[in-house]
């Protein structure tokens, strides 16, 4: 069971924090797409908040987590650059777990 989580006065502002630090980890233009995401779970076994980051670079689409609140996310939690290949979304492949 996913869903939003908790909604904060610093929210939109992590947001585009996030966003920004995504934009030049990745090298990505203006144009890129960028969402960020806060869920919470209820799953046993899933991190009870988590931070999703999906952005996509034609023709790929990637995402990864960080499991903190929006707010906790720093940019020491993005994955480098050199990491791109393991973020590709695989057409087809659809994991609500991880």
């Amino acid at each position: 069971m996913l869903g939003p989580a908790r909604k904060s006065p610093g929210r939109i502002e992590a947001i585009e924090r996030i966003e920004g630090w995504t934009r030049e980890r990745f090298a990505l233009g203006r144009k890129a797409t960028v969402h960020v995401w806060e869920i919470a779970c209820a799953v046993p076994g899933c991190p009870p908040v988590e931070t999703v980051i999906l952005f996509e670079m034609s023709p790929n689409r990637y995402q990864f987590k960080v499991f903190k609140p929006l707010e906790n996310v720093s940019d020491q939690d993005l994955p480098p650059r050199w990491f791109l290949g393991a973020l590709v979304v695989a057409e087809g492949v659809d994991c609500d777990c991880c």
